[in-house]
Order: structure tokens, then sequence, then C-alpha cells
């Protein structure tokens, strides 16, 4: 609201902007007509067209982000065009005349005395005034658009326009008021806003020139998206609710990190009640829908649904997928339907494309729906990754489960609900906790027992057990040194980094990541350098190549490279789990390291 307000104001200061001037000759000329016949309709018909037309913007916006090949080209050539009439006068002048000719005809003709008439007229010119102002409406529109151009055009930013515009709108109408005397008195402070409207048009230049280049699944996405994704993650930290508020949640505490592998369920016993925790909400919000169009609580009444919220770098989220994946084969004839909400935790998993290329890796067939705005989250007061709720034919949430495990009783919950619905001869049940899944790999089920180091963030908003002399250069290149020896669970860099809040990216030629651990597999999420160069990697444990003790993405000797952002394997003891020094090499600069993970 306080975002609203402020898009609010900064609509109303619109009317110092130089783009305003065209504008101005058809709000005055109607200045000593009744307000509520003439001008009224006239900045109600400028505020929707202009509404309508920015936003129209702002989709071509998204699309230079999000749209390869030819749409992609075609929206560089818009947001140059814009640009360009942000920088002269007399292009946007040329673009402006077809418009201030409808305006003057509109004026021209418009009769005395005739009521209906006039206000068709009246918002008509309105209308000609939106699309006049639109191009160049000042730095503020900027802002939002380029907001809508990184995380794509939602409703939100729909609304933002909409207040850009009731600003301009409502200063235009206490100018038509107060009658001809401000036009004269703003004609006099237009000058300074003039190279605001320029300095506009050359930063619209470079960030066409930025995503031409492919900046904007680098550069941009660090910039823009990481803060985003913290503003939002904050938010939900601050407003959910304690996890105890949970049915059967008592064993998961509210401090704990969002990704949890503790669980909670309803009691599936064969003879106790499944009681109702709510009713399915909303799925509206989601950015785009895979597998599917979007769907609705409505569309799916009749139907059994498991919302698995879940996100591609989460090991907790791809060891439970198994699962998950193996209850949408066996039970989607008889009426189940899964619903795969993609909530993102570092600022890349936004990213349609990474998403779309996991979904395809992990050869996910049921509906994900990407809900990079946590919209359906906060529907749900969703605390964890993964968390599974399971809603019954009448549209109730009759059960949920936090984090891994208690398989078997998920899949009773299923059957128990697909019977209720009236679905018969279902396939036998699995005899055992694997409910009938195929795991392997880094989706094999963790030796919990041996796990003794947490999931450490590499970013210093979390990290935890930095131990490299001299602490963190926030956000600043830093030449950082190992420790010569380090406890468990304490870890450091070595080599030029800079630490952002989400990650550390090499900034020299070399460096590395060494972290005393105990746990049978090591993780770490990894990307690669930027416009996504590959990246080379060498990994030892305890100084020596790993051997048979290396992951699914490293071999014996210790050998690897980062393709794609998402979690990599590196570690897998074979034998006797111990306790032991990883560290990870990097002979070429520009890797990114987000978050150690254990199993």
């Amino acid at each position: 609201m306080i975002l609203v307000l402020l898009v609010f104001l900064g609509g109303v200061l619109t009317i110092l902007s130089p783009c305003i001037l065209p504008v101005l000759p058809f709000v005055f000329a109607r200045a000593e007509q009744p307000f509520l016949k003439s001008g009224l309709p006239m900045l109600i018909g400028m505020a929707l067209t202009f509404t309508a037309i920015a936003s129209l913007a702002a989709v071509g916006g998204a699309w230079a982000v999000h749209v390869n090949q030819y749409g992609r080209i075609l929206a560089l050539i818009l947001l140059t065009a814009f640009a360009l009439t942000l920088l002269s006068k007399q292009l946007a002048d040329r673009i402006a005349q077809p418009f201030v000719s409808l305006g003057n005809r509109l004026l021209q003709t418009s009769p005395a005395g005739d009521n209906e008439s006039g206000l068709v007229r009246a918002m008509l010119l309105g209308v000609a005034t939106g699309l006049l102002w639109a191009p160049c409406a000042g730095p503020v529109l900027g802002l939002v658009l380029t907001g809508a151009a990184i995380s794509g055009p939602n409703t939100h930013t729909s609304l933002l326009l909409f207040a850009y515009a009731a600003g301009a709108a409502t200063s235009l109408g206490v100018a038509i008021l107060a009658g001809g005397r401000v036009f004269a008195t703003m004609k006099k402070s237009l000058g300074a806003s003039d190279w605001i409207r320029r300095g506009l048009g050359i930063a619209v230049l470079l960030a066409v020139a930025a995503i031409a280049l492919g900046w904007d699944t680098t550069v941009l996405t660090r910039v823009s998206l990481n803060s985003t994704n913290r503003l939002e993650q904050s938010l939900i930290e601050r407003i959910a609710p304690p996890a105890n508020a949970k049915t059967n949640a008592d064993d998961v505490s509210a401090n704990t990190s969002a990704k949890t592998s503790n669980g909670a369920t309803a009691d599936a016993t064969e003879n106790s009640p499944l009681p109702i925790e709510g009713s399915l909400p909303s799925l509206a919000g989601a950015t785009t829908w895979l597998n599917s169009p979007p769907l609705t609580p409505q569309t799916l009444r009749g139907k059994v649904v498991l919302v698995d919220f879940w996100t591609y770098s989460c090991i907790n989220c791809l060891r439970a997928l198994p699962y998950v994946k193996a209850w949408y084969e066996k039970y989607k004839d008889y009426g189940l339907v899964v619903i795969g909400v993609h909530a993102p935790e570092f600022a890349f998993e936004k990213d349609l494309k990474n998403v779309q290329h996991a979904v395809q890796e992990l050869a996910i067939a049921y509906p994900v729906a990407l809900d990079n705005d946590y919209a359906i989250w906060q529907r749900f007061n969703n605390q964890y990754w993964p968390a599974h709720y399971f809603i019954d034919a009448s549209g109730n949430i009759r059960a949920h489960h936090f984090g891994e495990g208690n398989y078997a009783e998920s899949e009773q919950i299923i059957r128990r609900l697909l019977t209720e619905a009236g679905a018969r001869n279902l396939p036998p049940a699995a005899s055992n906790n694997a409910s009938g899944a195929a795991a392997s790999g880094i989706q094999a089920a963790s030796n919990q027992a041996e796990v003794q180091s947490p999931e450490t963030y590499v970013g210093y908003r979390r990290a935890e057990n930095f131990v490299s002399q001299g602490g963190f250069a926030r956000g600043k290149p830093k030449d950082y040194v190992l420790p010569a020896t380090l406890q468990r669970n304490q870890w450091g860099l070595a080599g030029d980094w800079r630490v952002t809040e989400e990650k550390a990216v090499l900034s020299g030629a070399s460096g590395a990541i060494a972290f005393r651990f105990r746990a049978r597999d090591l993780h770490l999420v990894l990307g690669p350098g930027a416009n996504g160069k590959p990246v080379r990697f060498h990994v030892l444990l305890d100084g020596a190549a790993p051997a048979g003790n290396h992951g699914v993405d490293t071999d014996a000797s210790g050998n690897g490279i980062i393709t794609e952002q998402r979690l990599y394997q590196l570690i897998r003891q074979s034998g006797d789990v111990g306790e032991h020094t990883f560290s990870i090499e990097f002979p070429d600069g520009g890797a990114q390291a987000f978050a150690f993970t254990f199993g």
C-alpha cells in the first residue's frame, strides 16, 4: 500500500514533467465547461487509456527478458524507440502529432449544450490525451516499467500503473479547477525535469544494451531478483504463523530453516478421521504454469489434490520428489491431481528457462505453478520446502506433511481420500516406506543418523560458522585466506571472492572453499560464470582425491564442471561415514556458490 501511495504521488508530480505539455492545451480548453460533464470524463478516459497502453509496454518489457528469438528482438526495438522519444523532443513531437490533431478535431467539433455528445467527446478526448501522454510520462513510470520487465507483468504492476495515472489525473483535475494561471506557472518549472527525462532515456538504452548482451540472466538477475527474493522471504518470515499452529507439527520448530527434514502429518491410521484443516485457497498469482493451463479450486472440484511446495535446488525437495512422482503415476487415473508449486529460494530459481529445464530433467509430468511472487505460498501460510497438502474432492484440506519421510502414511492419506471420492479397485499400496518410488543418485534418501552438519549458506545474510580471517567484506571483493585447521561445521574461503547476501562469486582467477563436515553426502548449490560460461572444479577429501567417495557430479579424481545453476552432489561416502575436511578448488574465475546441504 505504501508503494502504491508513493507511485500515486509520483503521478501527481507528473504535472511538472515536459511530457505533460502536449496534454495541457486539451486540459485547459475545457476549464470553462462543467467539470463533472467535461473535465472529469476526459480525465477518466485519459487514465484508463494510459493504464492500458503502459500495461502493454510492461508486457513488451517483460518480453525482452523472458522471450527468445523474434519476440525478444521486437521487444528490444520497441524499448529502443521508447528511449529515443525520451532523448529527442523532435521525435516525441512527431509521434505525438496524430494524437494532437485528433484532440484538436474533437475540441473543434464539440457542440455546446449537447450533454450526451459532450460526455462522449470528453471521454474520447481523454483517450487521445492518454495515447499522447503514455510514451513519455516520466521517471517514476520508467521505474515501474523496469520492475515489470524484470519480474514480469502482473496485477500488482497494473495496480501501480493505475495509481500513477490516477495521481496524474488528480493533479490535472486540480489544474482544471484552478484555471489557466496554473498553466503559466508550470511552464516556468519545466527546464530541470527535461534533463531528468533525457537521463531516463539514457538509462533505458543502457538497459536495452544489457539485455541484448545477455546480462539480464546474469547481472540484472543478481541485482534485482536477489533483493526481491530477500524482501519476499523476509515478509514471509514476519507474517507466517508459528509452526506449531499446523496440525501435528509439534516436532517442527518455528526457528528452524525454511527447508526441513523433520515432518508432521495427519494421523492416517485406518479408523481415525482426517480433520478438515481449511479449504483449498485460490491458485491465482502464479507467474507461469507448466504442463497445464492455470488450475482453480473450482476446476479441481471432484478431484483429490496433492499440492507439493518445492524448489529445484532444494535437496529435501529432490529427495521427496520420486515419491510424489510415483503417487502421480499410480493414482492419476483414479482421480488424483498433483500440483507442484515451485516457490524459489534463490534468485536464479525465478528464471523460467531454469525451471523449465529442471522440470524436463526431473521428468515431472504433472502441473507445475511458478509461484515467483509467493502468492500461493502465503495463501497456504506455508513455511517449508517441501510441504505436502492433501485436499479432498470437496475442496477441503484434510492433512499435510512437512519435509521428507512418512511416505507410506502419505500414500495412505491419498488412498483414503480417493476412496471417499468414490474410487474403486485402487492398485495395491506399497508394502514399505519406499511407497513404490525408485530413488537414486541425488534423490536417494539421506543417511539421517549420520548427519551432524547443518545446511549452511554461503551468502553473508544467513551464513554461520565462517572462519576466514577478518570475516566478510560485504558485497566487496576481498582476498580471503583459509585457516590452518577447521573444526566440525566450520568453513572458509580462499582467493579473491565477492560475497553478497545470497552467494559468493569468485572474482579472482582461482579460488577455493573448504568445509569440515560429518555426513554421508555433501552437496553444494553452484552456478557458472557470467553469461553461463562453464567453470571447472576439483574436489578433495582430506587433501586427496575422493576416489570411491565421489558424488554423482564428480569423478573419482574429483573433477567436475559447473554448467548451470543447480545443486551438485560432490561427496557420497561409500563406506563408514566419518568426519572429513572437504575442499573444492576452482581454477577458473566466475564460479558462484550459494549453500551447502548434507544427507
